[in-house]
């Protein structure tokens, strides 16, 4: 209420200027008849009667029936760096880099599953050591070059370059190297893989930000012109402040229904709630419940969500210290209140864990693994049966992001229930994160920690990167010759019911280890202006607005 009667009081001191300017957002479709009538009888700014006044905008909206609709507006988190598909890795870029650019593949959050995109099939050979893929015909770039195999061989030889500082080299690990990637002929590639993998196409799909398919001769410079063949391209783009996209009338599939896109950077998420409050903005992009809550119930707004296998992990030095004790790790893990976790912190927007990565949206989840309760009993006599009855002492350090600083007192005061005393240091995500190697880099090198993790499509990343022997990301320095052999099981087998078979074996060694609490998984949320209708989104953050437009 407050920011209304804020902008009616404007419109009072502004007179004509905002009487125009209601008048282009009731055109547009962001402003309502009765909030436009509303504006008229309070201030009396109209010189015509209502029915003489919506006559004339009737005939307006005639006059201009033939001109495209209006432009979307998105607030958007600010970008941590360059725009570089190379290199992306922040909540920023994804929705940036698919306006102009696309992929071999589209992963559905909803559905969970691969959708043709620039790529029309893709097949194994029957050992899953070659898949092969067939492009579509008639695509373009933007420069007007036509799209051939040479150039999807030139953009993954790029991301598993070594040399490129390439920001999917750690998903590409073991999995493709550098001139694995080969050209059959002009629509035809292949894939020779490092090893078996059974969830190949995932990798080169939307699901991996960095796999936007780029000119063979590209060079960088990527802001300039976010070269791409995707339904808009680029118009402007100013760092620290926005970008804006029109319509690419030269796009192979159905053209975009609105002509322009606008995207608004902001430091923080406050700023994006204000900005949709303020009608500044139509989308906002990576929505949380955390410090949104103004908008869950309010009529002019809509919440969309898709289940996905975004966490957090807290993970615990396996290797030193009081943590080497695998009943300590069962004990913290006993301490929560999972379910409560879900309903205070994601107001019910996501679903308990069970401390390992298997989100329910994977098609290999084994869902008879029994889900951990709290149990404040048997993590004392744990504690106890590890010589630590009488608790302990350790620090819990974690990154200032969304919900996470929350999370952790939750996690503090749930230990402090069975004598164990944890101190928090909560750092900026740049401290936390460091180099992102060990010896420089607080997630790596603490004790105790708290990471973040995004959606994936399948959990292969998870399953890798922060628990494999020697993982890139193995923050807990887990090292189970069982699970590595698990792991690689996993990922060689092609068939869902082989995986899921495995999937199951996974889920009870981790949950008994417990390397790693993973207490829930978040739902992926956006908020759209209520009349916004057609918007698309995936849990990678992805947004698709082409065929979005207002009612």
């Amino acid at each position: 209420m407050t920011n209304k009667n804020n902008f009616f009081r404007t419109i009072r001191s502004n007179g004509n200027e905002i009487q125009n300017h209601a008048v282009d957002e009731f055109l547009s479709g962001r402003l309502s008849r009765r909030e436009l009538l509303r504006v008229g009888s309070v201030l009396g700014l109209w010189t015509l009667s209502g029915a003489s006044l919506f006559r004339s905008l009737t005939a307006r909206a005639a006059a201009s029936s033939g001109a495209a609709s209006t432009a979307i507006r998105v607030g958007h988190p600010m970008p941590s760096g360059a725009i570089n598909p190379l290199t992306a890795f922040d909540v920023a870029s994804p929705a940036l880099l698919n306006q102009s650019g696309e992929y071999l593949v589209n992963a559905n959050s909803a559905t969970v599953s691969l959708q043709p995109a620039l790529a029309l099939s893709w097949t194994p050979n029957t050992a899953g050591t070659i898949w092969t893929f067939k492009l579509r015909h008639g695509v373009r770039f933007q420069n007007g070059k036509p799209l051939t195999a040479q150039d999807v061989v030139a953009t993954f030889d790029r991301l598993t370059d070594p040399q490129t500082g390439s920001a999917a080299s750690s998903t590409f690990k073991g999995v493709l190297s550098k001139g694995g990637t080969q050209a059959r002929d002009e629509a035809t590639v292949e894939f020779h893989l490092d090893a078996p993998n059974g969830s190949f196409p995932w990798y080169v799909s939307s699901d991996t930000v960095n796999a936007v398919i780029l000119p063979a001769d590209f060079k960088g410079a990527y802001e300039q012109s976010f070269i791409g063949t995707g339904p808009y391209r680029l118009e402007h783009f100013q760092p620290r402040v926005g970008a804006s996209f029109v319509r690419n009338e030269d796009y192979w599939g159905p053209k975009a229904r609105a002509p322009r896109v606008e995207f608004k950077f902001y430091g923080d998420q406050q700023g994006q709630l204000l900005a949709m409050q303020g009608r500044e903005v139509d989308v906002l992009t990576r929505f949380t419940v955390h410090g949104g809550l103004a908008l869950l119930n309010n009529p002019e707004f809509k919440v969309a969500g898709t289940r996905s296998s975004t966490h957090r992990q807290i993970h615990m030095r396996t290797d030193q210290g009081v943590f080497k004790d695998k009943r300590v790790r069962q004990a913290l893990a006993l301490s929560l209140d999972r379910n409560a976790m879900v309903r205070g912190l994601l107001m019910g927007r996501g679903v308990v864990a069970n401390d390992h990565p298997f989100a329910p949206v994977f098609p290999a989840f084994d869902p008879t693994l029994a889900q951990k309760a709290q149990d404040i009993n048997g993590a004392k006599a744990r504690l106890a049966a590890a010589g630590v009855a009488n608790g302990f002492s350790a620090k819990l350090t974690t990154e200032s992001f969304l919900e996470m600083a929350d999370l952790a007192v939750v996690v503090q005061n749930a230990a402090r229930s069975i004598g164990v005393d944890l101190s928090l240091n909560v750092e900026s995500q740049e401290a936390y994160y460091g180099a992102g190697t060990p010896g420089k880099s607080d997630w790596l090198d603490s004790p105790m920690g708290m990471t973040d993790y995004g959606h994936r499509g399948v959990p292969d990343s998870f399953l890798r990167g922060p628990l494999m022997s020697g993982g890139a990301w193995n923050a807990a320095h887990f090292s189970n010759p069982q699970y590595d052999k698990l792991v690689t099981s996993y990922m060689a087998t092609l068939d869902v019911a082989q995986q899921k078979q495995v999937a199951g074996q996974i889920e009870r060694l981790l949950a008994d280890e417990t390397p790693l609490i993973i207490p829930y998984f978040e739902d992926s949320l956006i908020v759209t202006r209520a009349n916004l209708q057609g918007v698309r989104f995936s849990a990678m953050a992805q947004l698709y607005l082409d065929q979005a437009d207002f009612s």
